[in-house]
């Protein structure tokens, strides 16, 4: 199956987990297509400012795969900050949150797999 750009689902969430203003998430495999070994396969891009707010992952992990910008992420309580090019991993319970701290959008792939 190919899936083009204008067969992607795209949605917009405010304040995505307590985060601050729009998280743009472009689903590129969802629902049924996960074979229900995963939550989310998407794009989410941030606006300058924008965050993913603090949470866990305790029956799953999620990967962030940097595509563009910057930002810090807040990986259980170490602040670090992350680039183009930077992956970031969470499970077994760990925390997590992300914000865009650049001038423009920061934008990555983020997977969510079942455990």
């Amino acid at each position: 199956m190919i899936k083009k750009p204008k067969d992607l689902i795209i949605s917009k969430v405010e304040n995505l987990r307590n985060g601050k203003k729009t998280a743009t998430i472009t689903h590129i495999i969802q629902g049924d297509e996960l074979k229900e070994k995963a939550k989310m396969f998407s794009k989410i891009s941030l606006p300058p400012g924008g965050s993913i707010g603090y949470h866990d992952h305790s029956d799953d992990f999620e990967v962030y795969y940097i595509l563009k910008g910057e930002g810090v992420v807040d990986d259980n309580g170490t602040i670090v900050k992350v680039s183009q090019g930077d992956t970031i991993y969470t499970a077994n319970g760990a925390t997590h949150s992300i914000e865009n701290t650049g001038k423009e959008d920061l934008e990555f792939i983020a997977v969510v797999i079942l455990t």
